[in-house]
């Protein structure tokens, strides 16, 4: 099993690379110019990377995030750039676009843009990266790659690059209970979900990229898993190392054991860690706000116990 580290990126975390495609993206079709103020939806690791481009460039940036985002996530994306932060309620992300236009900006708009933003034939994206890291071991072609669902950014990147490549690899998008792409991936539902970020009431453009079966095998598959086993995930520390980890992480170790134990198979196994725990110390590792907002979850401790 590997654990490729995006922790490691100047901003901390996988979202440095969609960010940075995001800001090329933009650039290069005329949406950004010198004097374009930045507009994301974002309350989380897009907003602290996208307002570290935009200082580097000398942009303005705005991060629009609801107003229960947790404190270390607002205070870094503000002290990246002085983000002018402000609450927001689901539908008035439709708005964004036209608000953009208003103040001479540019609405980032992760969720549509981050699947085609990406040059997944290119050198040095994500897909790129790992298969030039994994060239020199025992098994140079990963059986596995494990990913969350996101943006569906990172995933499309990953399913396109096999394809193309013409890998004999087995892509897998998890995501929790009352996940908007699990249920949209496998039924066309569209249905509200509660989850974390408001703006995922509706179902993001970009997921649409999702690589689907091909040559009988399948490349890209959504993947449920319960809400308590996958919060249970977070404020576990990754031993010996002592490294705090995000839940999307865990999620993915979860399936990565699952499989491992119930397919019996050799190969390689690559998952990624996103992003630092540190980011959710208010939350996922504060024992008090897990007891209050998700319930027990010593009943899914244990099967981790067990794995």
């Amino acid at each position: 099993m590997y654990l490729k580290d995006e922790s490691t990126h100047p901003t901390g975390s996988l979202k440095h690379r969609p960010a940075r495609s995001l800001f090329l993206y933009g650039l290069c079709n005329g949406w950004i110019t010198e004097n374009t103020t930045i507009i994301e939806a974002s309350s989380g690791s897009t907003a602290v990377s996208e307002a570290y481009f935009a200082r580097l460039i000398g942009l303005p940036f705005i991060a629009v995030m609801p107003s229960c985002t947790a404190r270390p996530q607002g205070g870094q994306i503000a002290f990246t750039a002085a983000a002018v932060t402000s609450s927001i309620t689901p539908p008035d992300l439709r708005r964004l676009r036209t608000a953009g236009e208003e103040l001479n900006g540019h609405y980032m708009d992760q969720f549509t843009y981050a699947e085609r933003a990406t040059d997944w034939r290119g050198n040095n994206n994500i897909a790129d990266s790992i298969f030039r890291q994994m060239a020199r071991e025992p098994f140079p072609v990963p059986k596995h790659i494990v990913m969350s669902a996101g943006t569906g950014g990172t995933s499309a990147t990953l399913g396109r690059y096999i394809r193309y490549q013409g890998h004999d690899t087995q892509l897998t998008v998890v995501d929790p209970e009352n996940s908007v792409f699990y249920d949209c991936f496998h039924h066309g539902d569209r249905t509200d979900r509660q989850l974390r970020q408001p703006y995922r009431r509706h179902r993001p453009p970009a997921r649409r990229a999702v690589v689907h079966p091909v040559g009988g095998r399948q490349h890209a598959a959504g993947a449920g898993c319960r809400q308590r086993r996958y919060h249970s995930l977070a404020g576990r520390r990754v031993r010996p190392q002592g490294w705090r980890f995000h839940r999307h992480q865990r999620l993915g170790a979860l399936q990565l054991a699952k499989q491992m134990r119930e397919n019996g198979e050799q190969g390689a196994i690559v998952t990624l860690l996103c992003d630092s725990g540190e980011r959710y110390l208010d939350t996922y590792y504060n024992p008090e706000w897990v007891s209050n907002n998700i319930g027990d979850l010593q009943p899914y401790l244990a099967q981790l116990a067990d794995l």
